[in-house]
């Protein structure tokens, strides 16, 4: 096992998974709580961070792919990169799309019901949480 390998993997695993907690379940949620946010204003502003992130998601989920395979790291360690990785997939190739589409309309004037579609964003989000958690505890136990 490549011992640098294997603490970059766990390194870059536990800053993605701060990541997404501190913007997807402490900055989204309270940016609409603020004073003279409107639904609009948060949309727009949630735009632009949840784009920031996913950009800095994908490099580190390659990082955390190159240094997994790098160390020679477990099956289970293995198993979870790949699960957290095609979890993004599925919300920047799946859910994004349609969430920009319905934010466009917002942001246009529409006046929408609520969207389904950020609920399945955060399931997708908790199961990435979750498949980061093993990920980080594999690589760095075992």
């Amino acid at each position: 096992m490549n011992t640098t390998a294997t603490v970059t993997a766990g390194a870059v695993t536990f800053v993605w998974l701060g990541m997404v907690l501190a913007v997807s379940f402490v900055e989204a949620p309270l940016k609409f709580r603020a004073p003279g946010v409107t639904i609009p204003l948060g949309l727009g502003i949630g735009r632009l961070v949840f784009r920031a992130l996913n950009l800095i998601e994908i490099v580190l989920c390659v990082a955390v792919i190159a240094a997994v395979v790098a160390s020679g790291a477990s099956a289970v360690a293995a198993g979870a990169a790949a699960v957290a990785a095609v979890l993004l997939a599925a919300q920047l190739g799946i859910v994004r799309p349609r969430l920009n589409r319905r934010t466009d309309r917002v942001l246009a004037g529409e006046s929408l019901p609520r969207s389904r579609g950020h609920l399945y964003y955060v399931t997708l989000e908790l199961a990435k949480v979750f498949a980061l958690l093993v990920l980080g505890v594999s690589v760095l136990t075992g």
